[in-house]
């Protein structure tokens, strides 16, 4: 059996709606209407993108799901 293979995927709301930016593919960028949408669209677009790779002989990105994450806000001085 194949071990699980996960990607962090960060959700930011844009206007309407949530763009889902994945670090492990920057290159990729898609957005969802909401939550689950949004990491739908995240999930088919990663396995569309190892698709290719694996098509073209390309390596692919190590999970980094497990990976800790700070999120901080940073102010500038205006």
């Amino acid at each position: 059996m194949m071990a699980a293979t996960a990607y962090r995927v960060i959700l930011e709301p844009d206007e309407d709606s949530l763009r889902a930016i994945i670090p492990a593919f920057p290159h990729i960028f898609t957005f969802g209407t909401d939550r689950a949408h949004a990491l739908a669209m995240a999930k088919e677009a990663i396995e569309l993108e190892i698709e290719v790779a694996r098509e073209r002989g390309l390596p692919i990105p190590e999970p980094d799901a497990d990976i800790p994450m700070l999120v901080e806000r940073v102010e500038p001085a205006a």
